[in-house]
């Protein structure tokens, strides 16, 4: 144990033992992390020891989020991503099936030749893509 007593141990007001199972989760310079947790889900469970790091983590981020909307917590993130992947394969879902009228040969046509102007297809949409940056990288969700 680091001298002094760890967050959780001033929070609750106690000393700090050096096998204090809190210390290595919430060190003395962040007491608000304890605080957050302990707000939330108290301080009397507890896990194996090897579950514990993950836990104290999974912990604060969740109390952050019920801190910050105290009705839904972090499953109003949950429900936004959830309806980011619908958007998303939806999207992907419509993209396969206009690459599979792409694909289907047209009446006359022969297979090379309808392969060769698929393939010219591609390259004019990826050139057109790649001078318009249409299709850059964003993080809109402001959370990642």
């Amino acid at each position: 144990m680091i001298s002094g007593r760890c967050a959780a141990c001033k929070y609750l007001r106690r000393r700090c033992a050096s096998d204090c199972i809190f210390s290595p989760y919430f060190p003395a310079n962040n007491p608000q992390r304890f605080a957050c947790v302990h707000k939330i889900y108290g301080a009397s469970n507890q896990l194996p020891e090897d579950l514990r790091a993950k836990a104290a983590e999974s912990m604060y981020y969740e109390a952050q989020c019920r801190i910050k909307d105290p009705v839904y917590g972090c499953v109003a993130i949950i429900s936004l991503l959830h309806q980011q992947i619908h958007i998303l394969e939806s999207q992907l879902a419509k993209s396969r099936a206009e690459l599979a009228v792409l694909m289907m040969p047209q009446p006359g046509e022969s297979e090379m030749g309808h392969e060769t102007s698929f393939n010219n297809f591609l390259l004019e949409q990826v050139g057109s893509v790649a001078h318009s940056g249409q299709y850059s990288i964003q993080d809109s969700s402001g959370f990642m």
